[in-house]
């Protein structure tokens, strides 16, 4: 059986990667470049296809079992729970935005930059707590049998960006990927 605190510690890797990923194109406005609008609706399209669908739910069955163990803990998880509600809101109105935009509709800039700017900063913080507060938690407090409930909570579901045989839909994405993964070889001055 995979370690679930490892493989939730995976999860919040990727998205941050792609979190990263997203920040990239939303600099772009900054400098004056045009932000590969594809590659962003990719990266909110798989957050909330895979991590909407799959690991949040996960998660919050794993927080109600948590706070059953750590009654400390009782509101921290109630507010990363209800932060699940909210990264789900702002992604999903971010990605009307860029289909929008994607379809040839005029969208405000500054419209976009603020949707972008509330998913980034909401998922990045709740991301950095989780691993900060509760995945030791977990580690420490949860049973195997609360694990098995955690499992079950969703059924099993393919990764199509990071798992075995992704989806065709997602290749630009794993390419880019790919380049910032790559070491930069210094520069000559």
């Amino acid at each position: 059986m995979t370690n679930p605190i490892a493989a939730w510690h995976t999860d919040h890797a990727y998205f941050g990667r792609l979190l990263a990923l997203l920040q990239q194109q939303v600099d772009a406005f900054h400098t004056g470049e045009q932000p590969n609008y594809g590659l962003m609706l990719d990266i909110i399209s798989y957050l909330r296809d895979y991590s909407d669908q799959l690991h949040h739910p996960r998660e919050d069955v794993a927080f109600a079992r948590l706070a059953k163990h750590c009654p400390d803990m009782e509101l921290v998880l109630a507010r990363l729970g209800q932060e699940h509600r909210v990264v789900a809101h702002a992604g999903e109105t971010l990605r009307k935005q860029l289909d929008a935009v994607l379809g040839g509709a005029i969208v405000q800039r500054a419209e976009l930059e603020v949707a972008a700017a509330a998913y980034l900063v909401y998922y990045g913080n709740h991301i950095a707590k989780e691993e900060e507060d509760v995945l030791p938690r977990a580690a420490q407090a949860l049973t195997q049998q609360d694990w098995e409930a955690v499992g079950a909570a969703v059924p099993p579901g393919r990764d199509p960006l990071f798992g075995g045989g992704s989806d065709e839909r997602y290749r630009e994405l794993r390419r880019q990927i790919a380049l910032q993964a790559r070491p930069r070889s210094p520069s000559l001055v």
